[in-house]
């Protein structure tokens, strides 16, 4: 009877699968999608099922066109889901979290944090595949995080995908030539390519790990970059190396980024900015390579600096100190007007004003750049700081409520944001909501800022109440 069980299951979720399928080659997505969820809650392991399920959650949420008002309930939403999936995770309850998990991805694919916490929810109930999925389409449709990258080099590691891991390792490397745990990673997943063509033979040789990499030259080059420090000729080397990929080809930007990265780290700042707009010229609307030429300007003058205090002359280290801070101000204010859309950007201007304590154009910002998920509860609680600076604490509650319901655990973060609720409870004179609060805190970080001197004053005033 199991048995007949089994495979009527099997032929139901093979059914689903057909129809959910040819809903989503027709775009209907909605009907995919809900056919599809059929499916994999009778056959979790069906991957094929899923990575269609996935196509048409993304497809989906690309179409969908809501309101300001509608993305915040739906953010709402989601924030609670993700608080009952760990909850299910943390009770061991990953099946049921797998197929809640599917629910929060269809609210929003490519949030950070619905990515995030499905793609733990596939890894505890044993699902790789899906992990794999969730963090692919993810990052396929945002290539600049490279935080997704290394996810994805991971899980090709993990499932045995090894050419595929190395090529996303190399991609890693382009952009960051002097991370030791990449260089690691990509020299493990270079041995495991070549493996089948003769480790067991090699490996007893002198020199055979070496001699397994198919290309020598990548090998003496990791060999150079997997040190602490590069400098003399090893640095001229990796230079020189860039410089010959950038010519055989000249439109690939990657090439650009990796040589202005080594002329910067070798503070040869002159020929970083000189490469940057070379590349800025060939592709002008990358806002990327913007960030990566001020980066480099910047160093530039922190260099400067370093060496003014260096022969003690504190008056010319302040002098450029503060030339680099006009130049920051400027740079961002430029750049925002050239990309508009970037909410990173708004953020990052947003910070500018309120260090200055331009608290009216700060907000102006941090309401903008909290529409993106990766931005979105830091705007929050700067916000809030903006609007208790300005005598608004009804405001800056609201942000700060708002913040705290979409970060499930008390990290550092989280801290903050809680630990400010609890400040303006206490000036407000609401002693028990303030302990309330404090009390979180404290339980997490008995050390965080002045906690310990807080919760002792909340002691004595509901003491002295109660008295």
């Amino acid at each position: 009877m199991a048995g007949d069980k089994s495979e009527q299951m099997a032929q139901q979720a093979q059914n689903f699968y057909a129809k959910g399928q040819a809903a989503y080659e027709r775009r209907n997505y909605d009907i995919a999608i809900d056919l599809l969820m059929q499916c994999l809650t009778r056959a979790p392991s069906f991957s094929r099922a899923r990575k269609v399920l996935r196509s048409a959650q993304i497809a989906k949420f690309k179409m969908s066109k809501i309101s300001g008002l509608a993305s915040k309930i739906r953010d709402i939403k989601a924030a609670g889901t993700r608080t009952k999936i760990k909850g299910m995770l943390s009770a061991n309850k990953t099946a049921m979290a797998l197929i809640e998990c599917e629910k929060l991805l269809t609210m929003n694919p490519l949030h950070a944090l619905n990515v995030e916490i499905a793609v733990q929810a596939a890894e505890a109930s044993g699902h790789p595949d899906a992990a794999l999925f969730t963090v692919e389409a993810a990052y396929e449709n945002n290539q600049d995080d490279m935080n997704l990258l290394r996810r994805v080099a991971d899980f090709y590691m993990a499932v045995g995908e090894y050419t595929k891991a190395r090529d996303a390792y190399l991609k890693l490397n382009a952009f960051v030539p002097t991370d030791q745990s990449i260089l690691k990673k990509l020299k493990d997943a270079e041995a495991r390519v070549t493996m089948a063509s003769g480790w067991e033979e090699n490996s007893g040789e002198k020199g055979g790990f070496r001699n397994l990499i198919a290309d020598k030259e990548q090998a003496e080059k990791l060999d150079k970059q997997n040190k602490a420090v590069l400098g003399g000729s090893d640095a001229d080397d990796l230079i020189a190396d860039a410089l010959k990929h950038l010519e055989q080809e000249p439109e690939n930007m990657n090439y650009y980024r990796a040589l202005a990265r080594l002329y910067t780290q070798n503070k040869m700042f002159d020929k970083a900015v000189e490469i940057l707009e070379a590349a800025i010229k060939k592709n002008a609307s990358d806002p990327e390579l913007d960030r990566s030429l001020s980066n480099a300007k910047i160093e530039s003058f922190k260099s400067r600096i370093a060496d003014a205090n260096a022969l003690g002359d504190e008056s010319a280290a302040n002098q450029v100190e503060n030339e680099m801070n006009q130049f920051i101000f400027d740079d961002l204010s430029a750049r925002v007007q050239s990309y508009p859309n970037d909410l990173k950007l708004r953020f990052e201007l947003g910070m500018q004003y309120f260090q200055y304590e331009y608290f009216d154009d700060a907000i102006g910002q941090f309401q903008l750049s909290q529409r993106s998920p990766k931005e979105r509860v830091l705007s929050l609680y700067y916000l809030a700081i903006c609007f208790d600076k300005k005598g608004q604490c009804d405001m800056a509650v609201m942000q700060l409520e708002t913040a705290n319901e979409q970060l499930p655990l008390m990290d550092d973060l989280k801290k903050k944001v809680v630990f400010r609720l609890g400040v303006l409870a206490e000036e407000a004179g609401d002693i028990e909501k303030a302990f309330a609060y404090y009390k979180d805190v404290y339980g997490a970080d008995i050390g965080f800022e002045d906690i310990g001197a807080r919760m002792e004053n909340i002691y004595k005033l509901r003491k002295a109440k109660e008295g």
